[in-house]
C-alpha cells in the first residue's frame, strides 16, 4: 500500500478550479515529485496535502486513512510535516530555536537500538532529530546560536528543512526547495536530499527545476493547469523528448 494516495482530487480558489481531478501515489521509502511551471498547480497540491488549502473532491489517503480538509495541526500529528515555499524562518530566534520550535509536537517513540526496541522520551527523541539535522547540516551546528534571520538564502532553506526534520515526519513534504537559491547551493541542497532519502524517509517533493529533480526522483508527475500530462520514474522522463522540450530546453 502507497504510503499516501490521492485520488481524485479537486481544489477550487473561488471561481478558479486550479486542480481538476488528479491521482498521484508516494510509495513509502521514494522520493516523488511534482514538476511544472507556474500555475501548474504544485504547490496548490501540497498545501492540499497538508492541510493549509482544502480540496473541493476527492481523497488524500495517508497511510490508508483519508485526510482531506483536516486541520494543518493534525496532519503534521500524524507524520506529514512540510518545509514551505519561501522558508517562512522565525526571524526572532536563533537557529536552534527554530529547529527546537519544530520538535514542539514530539511524543515518546518505541525505537531499535543495537538490535533492541526501546522507549524514549520526547526530549530523547529530540536530541536525536537535532543531532540527525546537525549531520545533514553542519552549517546549522556552526550557526546554532545566531540569529535565523542573517541566514544566507541557502542556509534558511536548510533550516526550513532541519525544521520539518525535527518534527519526526513519516512524509516530508518539499514546497520548492531551490526556488532562489544559486547553482551550488542547489545540488548541495538536491545531495542532502538524496541523503534523507537514504536513511529511510519518503519525500514528495514539488520543484520547478525539473532537470536536477528528475535526477534524483524515484518517480515523477509533470502537472500542467491542474492536471497530470506526464508522469513517470525520473529517467524515463529525462528520456522523454515531449517533456524536454517543453520543460528542460
Amino acid at each position: 500500500m502507497a504510503l499516501l494516495e490521492i485520488k481524485n482530487l479537486v481544489v477550487d480558489y473561488g471561481i478558479i478550479r486550479a486542480i481538476k481531478g488528479i491521482n498521484m501515489k508516494v510509495e513509502e521509502g521514494k522520493i516523488v515529485a511534482i514538476l511544472g511551471s507556474n500555475g501548474a498547480g504544485k504547490s496548490t497540491t501540497i498545501r492540499t496535502i497538508s492541510g493549509l488549502v482544502n480540496a473541493k473532491e476527492g481523497e488524500i489517503l495517508f497511510k490508508g486513512e483519508n485526510i482531506a480538509n483536516e486541520l494543518p495541526h493534525k496532519i503534521s500529528a500524524k507524520g506529514a510535516l512540510q518545509s514551505p515555499e519561501g522558508r517562512l524562518i522565525l526571524t526572532g530566534l536563533t537557529v536552534e530555536e527554530n529547529l527546537l520550535v519544530g520538535a514542539y509536537g514530539l511524543k515518546k517513540k518505541r525505537i531499535e537500538e543495537n538490535g533492541e526496541i526501546k522507549t524514549i522520551s520526547a526530549k530523547e527523541l529530540s536530541n536525536k532529530l537535532i543531532n540527525e539535522v546537525y549531520n545533514y547540516f553542519p552549517i546549522l551546528e556552526e550557526r546554532k546560536k545566531q540569529q535565523a534571520s542573517t541566514l544566507s538564502g541557502g542556509e534558511q532553506q536548510m533550516l526550513a528543512i532541519g525544521r520539518a526534520l525535527m518534527g519526526d515526519p513519516d512524509l516530508l513534504l518539499l514546497d520548492e526547495p531551490s526556488l532562489g537559491l544559486a547553482p551550488l547551493i542547489v545540488r548541495d541542497i538536491f545531495e542532502i536530499i538524496e541523503k534523507i532519502k537514504a536513511e529511510g524517509k519518503t519525500i514528495l517533493i514539488v520543484e520547478q527545476n525539473a532537470f536536477q529533480t528528475l535526477k534524483i526522483a524515484d518517480y515523477a508527475y509533470v502537472s500542467e493547469l491542474g492536471k497530470v500530462k506526464f508522469e513517470g520514474t525520473g529517467q524515463e522522463l529525462l528520456k522523454n523528448d515531449e517533456l524536454v522540450n517543453a520543460y528542460l530546453g
